[in-house]
């Protein structure tokens, strides 16, 4: 009895997750089959299902086997940025030329591209390139020593409860007062 339940909970789930998520994998084109996830149009015919609509196919959300090297790659290029914003902070206090030079290059050069800016750098000014590697890896280290990673699992999961609870109350059709009024007119 439980498996029939189980097996009739999911089948009624699929096509609104199918409807509400497009593909994002990086692992295959949408439609393929492969490991990551994608759409694939039902089979109409002999056993068919009658439902319309899209199902999903692979994993919802990325497996994770995959890893977080995405996730690393944001924190390096993030804190790439970082570094080049406080090294330009400085610059314009104690060296106002390599400040214009570093603010002109930044007009030109996104910081957040991490190691290509990096790269790019090096080539053009080497004691600025050496300035911001060094100071991206300062402010790691500060970062990695105060980084509470319970309190942000909990800012996660908070987070994620209020944003549910914002949905749930928007889509609660909320009686009116007409409603009660509509039995005592005159």
């Amino acid at each position: 009895m439980v498996v029939v339940v189980v097996a009739q909970a999911a089948a009624a789930v699929t096509p609104v997750v199918a409807a509400a998520a497009p593909s994002v994998s990086s692992r295959g084109a949408a439609g393929t089959g492969g490991r990551g996830m994608g759409w694939r149009r039902r089979r109409r015919g002999k056993g068919a299902c009658r439902g319309r609509g899209l199902v999903v196919v692979g994993a919802f959300g990325g497996q994770y086997d995959d890893g977080f090297g995405d996730v690393e790659l944001e924190i390096m290029n993030y804190f790439t940025y970082k570094a080049t914003k406080t090294v330009l902070y400085q610059l314009y206090e104690m060296n106002p030329p390599a400040y214009t030079w570093l603010y002109n290059y930044l007009v030109v050069n996104d910081a957040k591209e991490g190691i290509h800016f990096l790269r790019a750098l090096t080539k053009e000014r080497q004691d600025l390139a050496e300035r911001v590697m060094i100071t991206r890896l300062h402010l790691y280290g500060r970062w990695i020593k105060k980084c509470d990673h319970t309190k942000m699992y909990e800012r996660i999961s908070n987070e994620n409860l209020a944003l549910m609870r914002e949905r749930l109350m928007e889509t609660v059709v909320w009686p009116t007062d007409d409603t009660n009024n509509s039995g005592k007119q005159d």
